[in-house]
């Protein structure tokens, strides 16, 4: 995987839980770090999830934007925020990874495709949930895309 989408700076491990709306700002912030997005793209990430919760299943939630916001974005980027204890995401539902993305055009289905990929294994899923490093998440990623 590209680097500079998902670099290792904008992957946080051993995060202690935190309310959805606080798991959502992080990421959001960390896509603005990043370079990834404009600050009002956090909005849009909140605005989705009134909307419709993105908590995809298998301890995995992919806050984003709504269509509104895709103006906020200015390069295609993916952040990961590990909760080994979880988020709770409403209707039972808990999140320990939050990865928050961006995608020019339509880039994002294409990210959100290749994610999907590998979160369907739910080895995967527990491999990031409780690596200790960066570079953990990444090859597993790397792994389930190739």
């Amino acid at each position: 995987m590209n680097k500079q989408i998902l670099a290792p700076t904008y992957i946080q491990l051993h995060l202690k839980p935190e309310s959805k709306d606080a798991a959502i700002e992080r990421v959001g912030n960390l896509l603005v770090q990043g370079g990834y997005v404009q600050p009002d793209y956090i909005q849009g990430m909140k605005a989705r999830e009134a909307e419709f919760t993105t908590y995809i299943g298998n301890g995995i939630a992919i806050p984003h934007a709504i269509n509104e916001y895709k103006k906020d974005i200015i390069n295609t980027g993916i952040v990961i925020a590990q909760y080994p204890d979880g988020v709770d995401f409403g209707a039972g539902n808990v999140a320990y990874l939050v990865i928050g993305i961006a995608g020019k055009n339509d880039e994002h289905l294409e990210i959100l495709s290749k994610i999907a990929l590998t979160i369907q294994d739910d080895a995967n899923v527990q491999k990031m949930r409780h690596a200790t490093d960066t570079e953990e998440i990444l090859a597993t990623i790397e792994e389930g895309i190739m």
